[in-house]
């Protein structure tokens, strides 16, 4: 488990083996279950979490109760950061596991001082926080600009295979469109 977290870090922004030791010692690791919610708004949360294997998703329930998909995080990912999932010490989104999903957890305190004293440590934390701005303005502005075509192809680049992985009314939240208006879409490409 420790090389697959290695390879995550490494991959967003290489450190040494020292640094990595040091994030090293206070991670653990847990299984979540499909369908279950690893985090839920308003629930007391300080983790930040890394995806080792599996699939998750951030999401809000609209009025009607409806959940509307905000992102996918894929085995080797990082789920959004701590400081951009709460509010107050509560957490202000939910996250599912959409299938059985292992996980890395590190305090998100812990892990602040960490980059507080070690150079290495925040740089990356600092990437990943980057990272999570730009994909969230890219999805913003794909919402805004690109047709549904192409916003699914923007979800093919960006999430590879992930249409043979999870429900398709998850995909289509994400994208912003029905699921018959998906259906059409993937017929079409």
């Amino acid at each position: 488990m420790y090389q697959k977290l290695s390879a995550i870090i490494n991959s967003v922004s290489p450190i040494s083996s020292k640094s990595l030791a040091k994030i090293q010692e206070l991670v653990e690791f847990i299984d979540v279950k499909k369908g279950e919610l690893i985090t839920a708004v308003g629930q007391n949360n300080n983790l930040e979490y890394f995806i080792l294997e599996g699939i998750c998703k951030s999401f809000l329930y609209t009025p009607e109760g409806d959940d509307v998909t905000i992102s996918f995080f894929m085995s080797g990912s990082i789920i959004s950061p701590y400081t951009t999932r709460h509010k107050d010490g509560k957490s202000i989104i939910n996250i599912r596991a959409l299938t059985d999903t292992k996980i890395a957890t590190i305090n998100a305190e812990e892990f602040e001082q960490l980059m507080l004293e070690d150079l290495e440590i925040r740089h990356f934390g600092n990437t990943v926080l980057r990272n999570e701005l730009m994909g969230k303005v890219q999805k913003e502005i794909a919402l805004a600009s690109l047709k549904g075509k192409d916003r699914l192809q923007l979800l093919r680049d960006n999430f590879p295979n992930i249409e043979n992985l999870i429900p398709h009314s998850d995909i289509a939240s994400y994208l912003g469109v029905t699921t018959i208006s998906l259906s059409r879409l993937r017929t079409q490409s």
